[in-house]
């Protein structure tokens, strides 16, 4: 994934997962306040920007992230979400990957046009623990949607999704510890289960950060975070090899 597009910047903590969230970590360091929710001043149409040969500075063909400093459906950015939408779709040669923690607000904050969901369109929820993914993953399956993903970030125990992975409504898993400062543990064991889950139902998975913390085989490493994406995709690299 090579482009994040960040249409309003800040949110707020809502569930376990948001205890040591990295854009929170990561503003208090530049001075800001993450807790504040600014619509980008620069960046806002980011997908409609071109260069000065006239082409689109995003690429066709690119899946962009949206709003990962933020929540897609937060309240404070209903008057600015109408227009990101907009942008959403002109651009129907991008994929927009959002992935959100208020699946609860997704039908009150759909464009009129949605129907069962547009195609250049990802939705994402994240279940960091069981309690989240039983609250979560029932709305989820019920919402219309072209392409379902379940994250498991920051993982903070063994989540069981068979239940909703057995529906075929979930295209794929992905899995990740949490980064910087107090960054709380991310056992291999609990990436393993789940992997053995998505492979029972033929759901693609992918391990794509260790976290700062990690415990594999009794021992636990501290993972420097340009590091982590490495030793993750290293991690993926033995589950495919080991449980063929």
């Amino acid at each position: 994934m090579n482009n994040f597009w960040s249409p309003w910047h800040g949110c707020h903590k809502c569930s376990p997962g948001c205890l040591n969230c990295y854009v929170y970590y990561l503003d208090k360091k530049h001075g800001k306040d993450a807790s504040i929710i600014t619509k980008s001043k620069t960046n806002f149409d980011l997908p409609l920007k071109k260069n000065r040969q006239g082409a689109y500075k995003i690429p066709s063909g690119t899946e962009v992230a949206t709003c990962f400093t933020s929540d897609f459906f937060l309240e404070e950015a209903d008057l600015w979400r109408n227009e990101a939408w907009q942008i959403i779709k002109k651009r129907q040669d991008l994929t927009f990957l959002i992935c959100t923690k208020r699946i609860e607000r997704f039908m009150a904050c759909i464009p009129s046009d949605w129907g069962e969901g547009y195609p250049n369109v990802k939705l994402a929820i994240t279940c960091e623990n069981q309690a989240m993914a039983d609250l979560r993953c029932p709305i989820f399956l019920n919402i219309p949607a072209q392409t379902k993903y379940i994250f498991v970030g920051p993982i903070l125990e063994y989540v069981d999704l068979k239940p909703y992975l057995k529906t075929g409504k979930i295209a794929s898993v992905s899995v990740s510890g949490e980064s910087y400062e107090n960054a709380r543990l991310c056992d291999f064991n609990w990436v393993k289960k789940i992997y053995e889950d998505t492979k029972l139902y033929n759901v693609a998975f992918n391990f794509h950060q260790t976290g700062s913390n990690f415990l594999m085989d009794g021992k636990i490493y501290k993972i420097k975070h340009f590091e982590e994406f490495e030793q993750a995709k290293k991690g993926e690299e033995y589950l495919l090899n080991h449980y063929k």
